[in-house]
């Protein structure tokens, strides 16, 4: 889904603030050259002005690594409240999708703030990540992976996005949600890339069709909420119901903020999961000495992910909301103001990473960056999406090692301030030389 051409971010009113720089005049996260390569803009951003404000946006932009850290550190000054609300007002036909669906989208883990955030986000991990859960899918994800490239293992060439990153995490998601297999075809329908109605500026048509599918989204994670309140199973939202049923947190959870969990949950371990492997294999197919490595040594693969995650995140940028007056990188920032945080930029800070254009899946601090934040609202998710990349890049190095992109294909990213990965990832190699024999067609 796109940005429709005519529709253009409009500049926010605000109090004057400062002198706007040409820097921050130029920056405009929207435009396709932005898109396609953001990391150029923020290696002369950390040079030139390291935090600055956009006026287009309404916004304070911090784009050091240092810097970014004491805007996730500091819970106290840095609101999480305006993570998830949308950039774009919505228009009244998109509210009126919602209202049809009586979606009632209250706080969020990744919208709350200490105390209540850390009360809730010990049952809501636990739930999630324990290692029994990650272990326990482990053989599944592994099975989901074999199965999609049998589909196309014998083609000769694939789509890595729509063939094979895109529907696997939803159903790594689905299983662990609970979500029963007959219900699968249903719920996929919903799973579509959100990033576009939080973080972007879409047009009235797309964010009305967006809504929709958001509103039949709740829907049916209302229904399936209700019947593991019924009928409790071994799974997530299960294990979120057992803690809210426990004495002493009856006022922890309510049904609605069950719903708003699992919504955010197949977002989060879906649509971020995709554009990270997708940016991965491009990353390592366009680093070819980087793919051949991989392929000669699978154990590589838990640093490879690593260094995605530094060198491509999914999550580049970030918000908060500024609760009383600070200082962030030697600059005035005052209470009530808004920041936009960017992760992939602290990721390339020559500060932390040395030589942060170079792709090396041996990096030995790729690590540090902050692809899934840091501090408090450290992302639940990151073990097991860490489980997913790793055993995405084991199956396909080792059944299709001399994968290669198509030449000279264009790459499309969804115009948003916050996720990044290609809509397509086109690839094509000689089947009748794939290392398997049973891989090879008859």
């Amino acid at each position: 889904m796109s940005q429709s051409l005519s529709e253009e971010p409009a500049a926010m009113t605000t109090e004057a603030r400062c002198p706007v720089s040409h820097l921050a005049e130029s920056f405009d996260p929207f435009t396709d050259s932005y898109l396609q390569d953001p990391y150029s803009f923020w290696a002369g951003a950390r040079a030139e002005e390291p935090v600055f404000y956009s006026p287009s946006l309404d916004y304070w932009v911090v784009s050091r690594y240092q810097d970014v850290r004491q805007v996730f550190m500091d819970t106290d000054t840095f609101s999480a409240a305006i993570s998830i609300t949308p950039l774009k007002e919505l228009c009244p036909a998109a509210v009126d999708e919602l209202v049809k669906a009586q979606m009632v989208m209250g706080p969020s883990l990744v919208n709350e703030d200490p105390p209540l955030h850390t009360q809730r986000r010990q049952h809501i991990r636990d739930a999630l990540v324990s290692p029994r859960r990650i272990e326990a899918v482990r053989p599944r994800i592994r099975e989901l992976a074999g199965r999609y490239i049998d589909h196309f293992v014998q083609r000769g060439h694939a789509d890595l996005v729509t063939d094979f990153a895109w529907e696997i995490p939803a159903l790594v998601a689905f299983a662990l949600m609970g979500v029963p297999d007959e219900d699968v075809e249903r719920a996929k329908q919903f799973s579509g890339r959100l990033a576009l109605f939080t973080w972007g500026y879409p047009s009235d048509e797309e964010q009305m069709q967006l809504a929709a599918g958001m509103g039949q989204y709740w829907t049916y994670a209302k229904e399936h909420v209700a019947r593991r309140l019924k009928e409790p199973t071994d799974d997530y939202i299960s294990e979120l119901i057992k803690s809210w049923r426990t004495p002493g947190n009856e006022d922890l959870f309510d049904e609605n903020y069950l719903v708003t969990t699992m919504m955010n949950f197949l977002f989060a371990g879906h649509e971020t999961t995709t554009n990270a492997t997708a940016n991965g294999l491009r990353s390592l197919l366009e680093h070819r000495d980087q793919w051949d490595a991989l392929c000669a040594d699978p154990s590589l693969a838990t640093n490879a992910v690593e260094e995605v995650l530094r060198y491509s995140s999914s999550v580049i940028a970030w918000r908060r909301e500024v609760v009383k007056d600070v200082v962030v990188g030697g600059v005035e920032i005052p209470a009530g103001s808004k920041i936009l945080a960017v992760t992939g930029s602290a990721n390339h800070d020559e500060s932390v990473f040395p030589e942060p254009e170079k792709f090396d899946v041996a990096r030995s601090n790729a690590k540090r960056h902050f692809a899934f934040g840091t501090g408090r609202h450290l992302c639940i998710g990151a073990a097991l999406a860490r489980v997913e990349m790793q055993i995405f890049l084991e199956e396909l190095t080792r059944r299709l090692p001399h994968m290669r992109l198509v030449e000279d294909q264009n790459f499309a990213y969804s115009p948003n301030t916050s996720f990044r990965g290609p809509d397509h990832l086109l690839v094509e190699w000689d089947p009748s030389a794939n290392p398997i024999e049973a891989d090879r067609p008859s």
